[in-house]
This record gives structure tokens, sequence and C-alpha cells, in this order.
């Protein structure tokens, strides 16, 4: 049964990401970068309607603008669209000028709806204007119990209750969604920016009506997904269309004002949480009743029972009686997806606010609550070196303590996350006579370093340097790998290429009687191969990974009473995540999370216009994320449990982030900022200095 090595060379280590060359040189390629011959751009007309019906489009107006090469529209009229955004038609052209004119010549006949809604709230209410016709935009609850809530909370000894609410947070990697793809007779091929090049063969070949074997899906590099690159999507089927129809290649990338309508989005919640425990600190009563929006993708028309805006509750908490309950309410917007960890950073922003609330009113320790109730040993081991190396005990204070106009707090919040490794996950290796090493396996790299874990594991198990393996990834045409998602990835690649170099070891000291042909016997062996190079196989085999994974934060803040101001000053942030295979690309992942997670606490949201149903913050002027001159000090602790084999990271990294700054925040001011993003002006609203009025407007 193959195993990981317990004395390693690079396994564990810190190895500089093999692909960091191409990056910083500017000669990696990403699907922007595509210029295939005779290449065309191409440009999406969206809806101006946040709800319509389309009685007709004529794209024969852009064909007759010079440059446009081919025109189409996303469907057959009539049909109904549903958000601002939507997509109508598209045009191919040798400009983007070109692209620009003919898309303003498109004539779209339309009988706009006379009312529409992009507020939750609004539509909640029974007079609201229907999303999907003959549907209330509300799903209808069904609570979960378990126990006796009601019950319950009337043997604890303090009980809190808090309106705790997060935001609509827009999908904006740096690259935007898009695709450069030529249609020929032979086939389809599609330089695609995505997170998982199988799922966007399928996603391709489906409606196109092509067979997989036509469809080849390249990524060399891509920058950015989160979720919301798993298929080609309206855009790249349109891309496709359009080089069919113009007999070229079409490049086809969105706009960021198109990233912020319709790619997809995290939902928003509205959490009314009631929380009890008994006089020792034990959890015993919970109560949650959330409501929130997934766009058009939420509401009763689309399936109901939480349509997307659900998520695990108490979260990472044991509580012996608890009543759950979910509404998912449909607006004219863009629907949700897939983002980051889902459900869990709204999740754990609303339960350890109840959490800190509660210990606040119990008079006890936030993080001897959470050891007192949190199931996990590991996040109990966690918190302590945490607190230890966050110096807890000597910066917590009273809330609302802190001297001065300028106050310090501190707080923190853990982290569970599933993952787990992907069955279907193959790779090969091409071994030559003269000891190059090629491996080849069909799964992309997002930027998390996936190159270099194949390159570090085939190193320590063939006994090579990393630089000595050649990684040929991001190509369906490789054998089939796994989408990158769910923190996946590295526990469904690493037990496929150790079995792989596993394999490829057996038949080169077969093949060359070389009794071990690591390390120093490696050259020598693969020269008594001859002419033809050694061709190995490897699957994913079970017992070299595990899931379940997870982690502790602690953030310190300043919060400047007269401005509002959030600075976080420090993150400490300890997390396991099984075997760790290259400790540089890991705590690298922790700090992205990290990154991610500030902008939820204190900058990101979609704001919409009530009479236009558009997104008023599309761009990274007026849609704010986490600068440089904004990262506080982060101090990253890995606990390495080779005994669990690999588990992925990428999720619960960003989980507790945004709970720990609102609970340091809490901390700082004497009071709970409640809503996501923590602005300036709520906090100001919250310490009673401006009008609560005025702060749910900026």
């Amino acid at each position: 049964m193959p195993s990981w090595p317990s004395n390693t060379k690079y396994i564990s280590h810190d190895t500089r990401r093999i692909d960091g060359p191409e990056k910083v040189s500017g000669r990696a390629r990403y699907s922007s970068d595509i210029q295939a011959k005779g290449w065309l751009y191409g440009m999406i007309l969206r809806s101006k309607w946040p709800a319509a019906k389309i009685t007709g489009i004529n794209v024969q107006p852009a064909l007759e603008i010079p440059g446009i090469k081919a025109a189409v529209t996303v469907k057959d009229t009539p049909f109904t669209v549903r958000f601002y955004g939507q997509e109508l038609a598209a045009v191919a052209g040798a400009t983007k000028q070109a692209c620009l004119d003919a898309l303003r010549a498109i004539v779209v006949q339309a009988e706009p709806a006379p009312l529409f809604v992009v507020n939750e709230t609004a539509a909640k209410k029974e007079n609201s204007p229907q999303v999907w016709a003959g549907a209330a935009n509300a799903s209808t609850p069904d609570p979960k119990v378990k126990g006796s809530p009601d019950a319950a909370f009337s043997q604890c000894a303090a009980v809190i209750e808090g309106f705790y609410t997060t935001p609509v947070q827009i999908h904006h990697p740096m690259e935007t969604h898009g695709n450069t793809v030529s249609w020929t007779d032979e086939g389809l091929t599609a330089w695609a920016s995505t997170q998982g090049i199988s799922s966007v063969q399928n996603s391709f070949a489906r409606p196109l009506g092509l067979e997989h074997s036509q469809v080849r899906v390249i990524t060399q590099y891509m920058g950015g997904g989160f979720g919301s690159k798993f298929s080609g999507g309206v855009h790249g089927l349109l891309a496709a269309r359009l080089s069919q129809a113009a007999k070229a290649p079409v490049r086809l990338m969105l706009t960021r004002f198109d990233q912020a309508l319709a790619v997809g989005n995290r939902p928003s919640t509205f959490q009314r949480i009631r929380l009890g425990a008994l006089a020792d600190g034990t959890l015993h009563a919970f109560d949650l009743e959330d409501y929130g929006t997934a766009g058009i993708g939420a509401g009763a028309a689309t399936g109901g029972g939480g349509g997307g805006v659900s998520f695990p509750a108490p979260y990472i908490y044991r509580v012996a009686n608890s009543r759950v309950s979910f509404t998912s309410v449909a607006v004219n917007a863009g629907s949700a997806c897939a983002f980051r960890a889902p459900g869990c950073p709204p999740a754990s922003f609303g339960v350890e606010s109840a959490m800190d609330d509660l210990a606040v009113k119990m008079k006890m320790d936030p993080v001897e609550l959470r050891l007192k109730n949190d199931p996990s040993e590991i996040r109990q081991r966690e918190y302590r070196i945490g607190a230890e190396k966050f110096g807890w005990k000597g910066k917590y204070q009273t809330p609302g303590s802190s001297p001065g106009i300028v106050k310090t707090g501190v707080g923190c919040a853990g982290a569970n996350w599933g993952g787990g490794g992907s069955r279907r996950t193959n790779a090969q290796a091409q071994i030559s006579p003269d000891g190059s090493v090629e491996i080849r396996m069909g799964v992309q790299d997002l930027g998390t370093g996936t190159r270099t874990v194949i390159a570090v594991i085939a190193a320590e198990l063939l006994g090579l340097r990393p630089d000595q393996i050649t990684v040929k990834i991001g190509d369906t045409r490789y054998p089939p790998g796994p989408g990158s998602g769910g923190s996946t990835t590295c526990a469904s690649i690493s037990p496929t290429v150790n079995d792989l170099c596993g394999n490829a070891l057996q038949q080169l000291q077969a093949q060359t009687g070389v009794a071990d042909a690591r390390g120093e016997n490696w050259f020598a062996a693969c020269k008594k191969l001859g002419v033809n190079p050694l061709i190995a196989h490897g699957n994913w085999i079970p017992g070299l990974s595990g899931k379940g994974t997870g982690g502790v934060q602690f953030a310190e803040v300043d919060v400047d009473t007269e401005t509002g101001l959030v600075t976080v000053k420090k993150i400490t942030a300890v997390h396991d995540c099984g075997l760790i295979i290259d400790k540089l690309t890991a705590e690298s992942q922790i700090n992205g999370g990290i990154i991610m997670g500030m902008g939820y606490a204190l900058y990101e949201e979609r704001v919409m216009d009530n009479l236009s149903g558009v997104v008023l913050n599309p761009n990274f002027e007026t849609y704010k994320l986490s600068g440089i001159a904004d990262i506080p000090e982060i101090d990253v602790t890995l606990i390495n449990m080779p005994e669990r084999g690999v588990i992925g990271i990428g999720e619960p990294a960003t989980i507790p982030t945004a709970a720990a700054i609102g609970n340091a925040v809490a901390n700082a001011i004497g009071a709970r900022v409640c809503s996501l993003p923590i602005t300036p002006a709520k906090v100001l609203a919250t310490l009673g200095k401006v009008p609560a009025s005025i702060a749910s407007q900026t």
C-alpha cells in the first residue's frame, strides 16, 4: 500500500512556485493573451431592463457595420429577461470599436414590466412584483428542529438575541470571465479562464451538439475563480457560436461591468439569532431565522427550500436544542453561484457574533466559551496555540474600555470545512532515456500552486529536484483531473501523483534491472531504457488524503471613534490541512483567504439601484477590495498532521476572518456593528454619532 515518506526533503518544506518566473516575467499566457490566427473581438449586448418580455431582436443592422463578421442572438424570441444585464445577443468584429458600434445598431423590441424588485426585504412583501410569474418571491421555510428549543431557552442562565446581516458579494477575480474560442470543421478549441477544464468541456459539448472528443479546453494560466468559473457560461457559448458563424477564432472576455451583473455572487443573509447557555457556559438553545437572496436563482419558483441561501447552523458548535429556518427570496438581479466556502463565511459571522455577545453577557472570556463548546479537539488545540501566539490574555479587555479616541479591540473565530479528494483523477508520466520527467494531468492551476505541488511530490518520491520535473496541466487532452473547487484539488492530485511515481519506479526498475532507481541512480537507470521513453500511469488511491479541516483566527483592530475608520492591525491564523505538501504555497493560501475575508468584513457589498435595477458599484473604483495599504501583519501557523493525509486549505482560510474582525470591532467600541461590511458610517451610527438611516445609504 502506498504511503507518504516520513523523512522528507521537499514535502512539508518551502518550495518556490515553479511557474513564478513565467508569471513575473509576463511570459505566462492567460485566456485574454491568446491571439489565434485571424482572431476577432467578441462583445455581448445585455438587457437594459431588469424585467421585460423580449419580443424581437434584429441583428442585421449590426452585420452592416464595417469590420463585423458575425452576430447572434442568445435565443429565439420571445423570451423573458429578469435582471438588468441578462444576455440578449453578441457580435464578433475586427476591432473593439466596430463591436461597440454593432451593439448599438442591434434593434431590440421589448415590453418592459411596469414593476420589478431588487431589494430582498421589499421582495418578501406579499404585494411585491413577482420575479417569476405565478410564484411568490419568498420560499416557504421548512424549519429543522432538534430537541425542544422553546423549553430549553427557559432553562438558560443567559440568553442573547441579535440580528446579523451580510451583503451580496460579487465575484471579482483579477482576470474576468471569458474564453478565446475557435470552432472549425474538426471541432472546438476553447482557451478558457476556468477552474474546471473538464466541466467546461462538458458545458460546451452538450449544448452545441458536439462529442466530447470534438471539444478541447486549454487553461495554461488563469487569474482566479473562487467558485464562479466551472462552466463555459452563456458568454462561452456565445463566443463559440460567433466563432462558428464568423469562421474565425473569437476572444470574448467580459468587462468589469459584466462581472458585476451576470457571473454569480455570494447570497445575502439576514440572520435573527437567539442563543442561550447554562450557568457553566454550555450552549443549550439556538434559534435561527434567516432570509436572503440568490437573485433570480432564489425563491419558490426555483424550488425553494433554501435556494442557495442556506448554510450550516449553528455552524461549528454543538447545541442540544435548536431550530433553524431559511427563506430564499428572489429578486431581479443576477443569480448566485458558489463562492469560496459557500455558506460558511456568513454562517461564521452570525454565529460567532452571537457567541461573543453571549460571552459578554455571561462575563466570560470569549476563547473560554469556545473551548467549552467546540467539539473539535483539533480546533481547541488551535485556539490554545493561537491565543498564546497572539497574546490574547494580555490584549483582551472589557468591551469599550480601550482609552482614547482610537480604540483597540480583539476578537476571534473558528472555521470548519469538508474537503476531500476526487477518485476520478488520473495522471501520466513520460520518462525519457536522458532522465527527464514529464507529468501530464488534466487539472488546472488557479494560482494556488498546483504545478508546484505536483513537482514537489514527484521530486520527493523519485529522489530528484522539483526543477527537474516538467509539469504539463491545463489541457483536456491529458488524463482527466479534478475541478478546482471545495478545497479538493490538492487531496485529489497528491495521491494520484504518489501512485504515478510508485508505478513509474516499478516499471523503470523492472525494465532496467536497477534495484533502486531513485536519486543518484536515476539517470544511470534511465539510460538503460534504450531509445523509447517509459510511459507510466497513476490513479487516485484511498488512504493518502483525508477530509475535514479548519482553523482559528485572532484579529486586532484600531477603531477611530471620530471617523469610524477600522484598521486591522494583526491577524493570527492557526490552521490544519493534514499533510502539508508545500508549506510556502499553503501559507500563501491562508494569506489570500485572510485578505479576501478582510474585504468581506470591511469593504465588499453589491449596491443596487431600486429605480433602474442596475448595479451601482460595478468596478474597482466603486466596489472596494482590500489593497496593499490595508494588509495587516499576518502571522500564520500550520499544524502538520501527516497521519491524516493531504487535505485542502483554500476554503477554511477565508471563513472566520470577517467574524474575528467584527468581534474585534465590538470589543474596541463596546457595541456591536451587526451588519457587514463594517463601514465608517455604520461604526458612527452604532456609536450614536450619525443617524442609522445615513449609515444604511452608504
